[in-house]
């Protein structure tokens, strides 16, 4: 198919927490175990077809869940742009240089045209990173450390109850946009690709692809929207074209200059784009409820939807150790069985 899989952005807020409380080990087991979900899912979709999957997350769950996943972390992308974890940006700096990124990012995504359309979160970082050239912050010791050609810096997993529960249910979002996504690349190429190669198929390439990426310290993969509007402007439909990126994104992880050369971008400039990111996350789930057409104001809905934002976003924690329930974690498991258990109305039957 001509679909990239790449980084889930969807992952990105409950890595940073993961991490933060888990460490880096623990999280890619995590990962590993999120994408064995996606397996999961793919087999029982093989059997059932896809209807159990939206009785068993409608929109009504599913969107505030989103929305967690983009508002929960918001503190920490004010906090790189503000500049609070860098020792050689003053407050000034780091809000010119994150909001000066933030700002090139939104005239890109909104008067941009053509392919410039499709890269303005790479537009802001490069112009945002060349501000901080000109005002002498970065800091290119990383680079000057760093051999040519060395292997990436891998880390081996480690399986932690508390890890994987928190993981696992951020695979809630990924996946229904992965059958979204399935659908809008068959409309550009005018094929079906939900019946050949099949959904099941698809849906356990992406959750093969997380755990192997996660096995070699990988970030989860996610099938790119982005990739739909490169196709129709491309009209590259042969699925090598796919291939012959993936070779080239894998050389390049070689080059450790290239990598320390990453490594040097400022936080405050990454911290403006993360603003946008994660706030767009949030869209993504209020636009699920709104296309879904239902009464938020209706007890039922305004139950579950409140419990999940309030629980996932609040802190709200059960058990302890090991077996901690939190976060998105938490919020996914609540929704999920609030709409399991409170009776439906009579309209929405």
């Amino acid at each position: 198919m001509p679909v990239f899989l790449a980084s889930s952005f969807a992952f990105i807020a409950p890595i940073q927490g993961s991490i933060a409380s888990f460490g880096v080990s623990a999280t890619l087991g995590g990962l590993m175990a999120a994408g064995l979900v996606y397996v999961v899912i793919s087999q029982v979709v093989r059997l059932k077809g896809t209807a159990w999957l939206h009785r068993l997350l409608p929109p009504v769950v599913v969107g505030p869940v989103i929305m967690v996943i983009g508002l929960a972390l918001a503190p920490v992308a004010v906090s790189m742009a503000t500049g609070e974890n860098s020792d050689n940006i003053d407050y000034g700096a780091a809000i010119f240089l994150s909001m000066t990124s933030l700002l090139i990012t939104l005239i890109l995504a909104v008067f941009g045209r053509g392919l410039l359309r499709l890269v303005p979160i790479m537009g802001g970082i490069i112009s945002g990173y060349v501000l901080a050239l000109i005002m002498g912050v970065v800091d290119f010791s990383p680079v000057t450390s760093s051999s040519w050609l060395s292997l990436p810096n891998f880390t081996a997993p480690s399986f932690h109850w508390a890890a994987i529960l928190f993981m696992i249910p951020v695979a809630i979002a990924p996946a229904v946009e992965h059958i979204g996504d399935m659908v809008a690349i068959g409309s550009v190429t005018r094929k079906n690709y939900l019946e050949t190669p099949g959904l099941h198929r698809t849906l356990l390439g992406d959750g093969l692809a997380t755990t192997v990426a996660a096995l070699f310290g990988g970030p989860p993969n996610t099938t790119y929207s982005e990739v739909t509007g490169a196709v129709t402007l491309t009209r590259a439909f042969n699925p090598m074209y796919m291939i012959i990126a993936a070779i080239i994104a894998i050389l390049l992880a070689f080059i450790g200059k290239l990598g320390a050369l990453l490594q040097t971008i400022p936080a405050p400039v990454m911290g403006g784009i993360m603003t946008l990111l994660f706030g767009s996350i949030a869209v993504v789930g209020m636009n699920t409820l709104v296309r879904a057409g239902q009464s938020l104001t209706a007890p039922r809905n305004l139950v579950v939807v409140s419990l999940i934002l309030v629980f996932g976003i609040g802190g709200m924690q059960f058990g302890g150790g090991q077996f901690t329930l939190q976060g998105v974690s938490l919020a996914a498991i609540v929704g999920i069985v609030l709409n399991l258990v409170l009776p439906r109305a009579q309209e929405d039957e």
